[in-house]
């Protein structure tokens, strides 16, 4: 196969996108789509040397899956290896089980099954796995191992059946993919149905420039080819810097990259200005070392997390994308480059290294996971930890079974004649603990559905919460207006959220009627002055509680580290102008309410003198970036006579 530098090029265009995105660098907000821009590249690469020695009759099955292994595994594996003895100093035991869970998956080829089936791609937790953008790999190793045996299957045939085979594939897949965006979005994001067509475009392109090149130079004339080029290298740019975590994906927005990466492989070359920019010798020499850059950049950031009691700042992320460069060069020349020397490392050696190291991944991932994380022997340190654990579980109000749906259960209440009613997303369900203290007697009963705020007629959705998850929170807010309606013993409506989802212009709002628009402050206020209204009219004194503030890092793990090294708790204080933007925004929300409702503010409570508290008298009040924990909810409704402020 003939090298073509612009494809290493390229590969700088797909990894420095990742490494900034998950630095935090918000320009690069859609950084993401450069695991997209791999997939196409892989599909290209990956076809072409098939179809090229099936066509010499030279393909052989074993000889592939050498050469993967030989740029697979000694990479990864030297990752692993350097990586395992700062998740043993650095993580908590809970997430080195995590950890475990990981190197096991890796060693099976399925870690984006493993990342599915946990949290997802999104999130603050997520940002603290090491090994969680070894999903990518696992998709494209899954496709290495259909793939072949997909041509093999097609036999003498291959030249008729290959082309309609890849576009029936690419289009069921891609249906798929932008069905399940809604239906089952994490799926969707992690799983190889969905993401085979993004390596089956890179397929077509191998397929057109091997059988039909000469039809392609007299069609693409080199103007149109310089114009497809840009074209092509726009609608990366495009993606990289206007797409977000709200965009729905991959789904018909992954046509955008996937679509922009085939136009530059297709028309990119040494005579045009994309290829000429792409054939650069700094982007060729990124290109040349992405593989190991891709490797490196999320367990540095994800360690150097862990071993921050609170975030980063933007220069460190920098320097650890630097340190990832660094680390890269040295990996792709000193591991990288000697193994895929056939005359350094024989073939039987490569095969031999993968099998112990496979083994040995599967060895210490099974130990790690059923010692939960080296912690079968009981000391000070593991001790310290599930104690941590229990104050940082989550906080659901007075029962579990009360989040989620609505529900008349006893369990969800304290009597039969409730003169309270606690109403809105988990930021309602964390403060029963503190109307409940110090007296059990209270009269109170609790819904409460998580990210589903006190609004009627109106909820929020975006690629994490579909349309039909938002007509769910509309369908259960209604329930508890007609209950509202019905009962004559409530005297209050506690409501509580943190409102970011109605206020982010990244989300969308969904009313009752059908009616969608982009989520924003005036909307939002028009329907909540309406739910308040609504509450008014029957009598009833609406209370609305603002969220706790917060300065956006996680607090709750923040002092479980402080705990476990004997730390002080105050190191997790921070200042009031640290305040996160969206707690802000909450509160310049609320303020539009006060002069005419009863608005409690818990800013003012935990912040005195530009300081603002996550502990009160060795309580932790967080169990996470914004929560209350269960301790830290009693320890608030006692400091503060909560339920008697309340009804003040």
């Amino acid at each position: 196969m003939k090298y073509r530098a612009e494809i290493d090029g390229l590969r700088a265009i797909a990894v420095i996108p990742v490494i900034l995105f998950h630095a935090g660098l918000h320009t690069f907000s859609g950084g993401f789509v450069g695991v997209d821009v791999f997939f196409v590249i892989s599909g290209y690469l990956i076809t072409t040397i098939i179809l090229s020695e099936k066509d010499k009759n030279c393909f052989s099955i074993v000889n592939f899956y050498e050469r993967r292994a030989r740029r697979i595994l000694p990479a990864i594996f030297f990752v692993i290896a350097l990586s395992l003895p700062f998740a043993y100093f650095l993580l908590l035991p809970e997430d080195l089980k995590d950890f475990s869970q990981s190197l096991m998956s890796i060693a099976l080829f399925s870690s984006n099954i493993l990342f599915w089936q946990e949290t997802g791609y999104w999130g603050t937790e997520n940002e603290l796995k090491p090994m969680l953008h070894t999903w990518s790999l696992a998709v494209e190793e899954q496709y290495y191992v259909v793939f072949p045996l997909l041509l093999a299957a097609l036999g003498r045939f291959r030249q008729v059946l290959l082309l309609p085979m890849l576009l029936a594939l690419i289009a069921l897949s891609f249906f798929a993919s932008i069905i399940l965006t809604e239906k089952a979005p994490s799926a969707n994001f992690f799983l190889l149905p969905t993401r085979a067509w993004e390596l089956g475009i890179g397929a077509i392109i191998a397929y057109v420039c091997l059988y039909h090149s000469s039809n392609i130079n007299k069609t693409i004339k080199p103007i149109i080819a310089q114009l497809f080029s840009i074209v092509g290298l726009f609608l990366i740019a495009l993606s990289v810097f206007g797409f977000n975590e709200s965009t729905p994906f991959p789904g018909i927005y992954a046509l955008v990259p996937t679509l922009g990466t085939a136009l530059i492989i297709l028309c990119a070359s040494p005579k045009n200005a994309v290829g000429k920019l792409l054939s650069s010798r700094v982007l060729v020499g990124i290109g040349l070392i992405s593989y190991s850059a891709y490797l490196w950049h999320q367990p540095l950031f994800a360690f150097a997390r862990h071993y921050s009691l609170k975030g980063l700042s933007i220069n460190v992320y920098l320097a650890l994308s630097m340190l990832s460069l660094v680390l890269a060069y040295l990996t792709w020349k000193y591991v990288e480059v000697p193994f895929r020397s056939r005359a350094r490392v024989k073939r039987q050696k490569v095969f031999l290294f993968a099998v112990i190291g496979t083994s040995l991944l599967l060895l210490i991932g099974t130990a790690g996971h059923i010692t939960f994380g080296f912690t079968t022997k009981p000391n000070e340190s593991t001790e310290k930890f599930f104690e941590a654990k229990n104050r940082l579980a989550p906080n659901t109000g007075l029962n579990e079974e009360c989040e989620g749906t609505f529900t008349l259960t006893s369990k969800c209440r304290t009597g039969n004649k409730p003169i309270v009613v606690l109403w809105g997303d988990s930021y309602a369900m964390h403060l029963a603990g503190a109307i409940q203290f110090p007296s059990q007697d209270i009269g109170m009963i609790q819904f409460t559905k998580s990210t589903c705020g006190p609004f009627l007629g109106i909820a929020p959705f975006n690629a994490k919460y579909s349309q039909t998850w938002a007509q769910s929170c509309i369908t259960f807010n209604k329930k508890v207006a007609e209950w509202l309606k019905n009962n004559r013993t409530v005297k209050h409506v506690v409501m509580a959220s943190p409102f970011e989802k109605y206020l982010d212009e990244g989300n969308s709002l969904l009313f009752e009627n059908g009616n969608v628009v982009r989520a924003n402050k005036q909307k939002a206020l028009e329907a909540f002055q309406s739910t308040l209204a609504f509450i008014e009219r029957l009598g009833i004194k609406p209370i609305i509680v603002a969220p706790p503030p917060s300065d956006g890092s996680n607090l709750g793990r923040c002092l479980a580290k402080a705990s476990h090294r004997n730390l002080p708790l105050s190191v997790c204080d921070y200042k009031v102008e640290e305040i996160a933007k969206k707690k802000v925004q909450a509160y310049e929300f609320l303020s539009e309410l006060e002069t005419q409702y009863k608005v409690i503010r818990l800013d003012d409570y935990l912040c005195k003198e530009n300081i603002c508290i996550t502990s009160l008298n060795n309580k932790w009040l967080y169990r996470d970036s914004g929560h209350l924990s269960k301790e830290g909810s009693h320890a608030l409704g006692k400091h503060l006579n909560f339920y008697q402020l309340l009804i003040d």
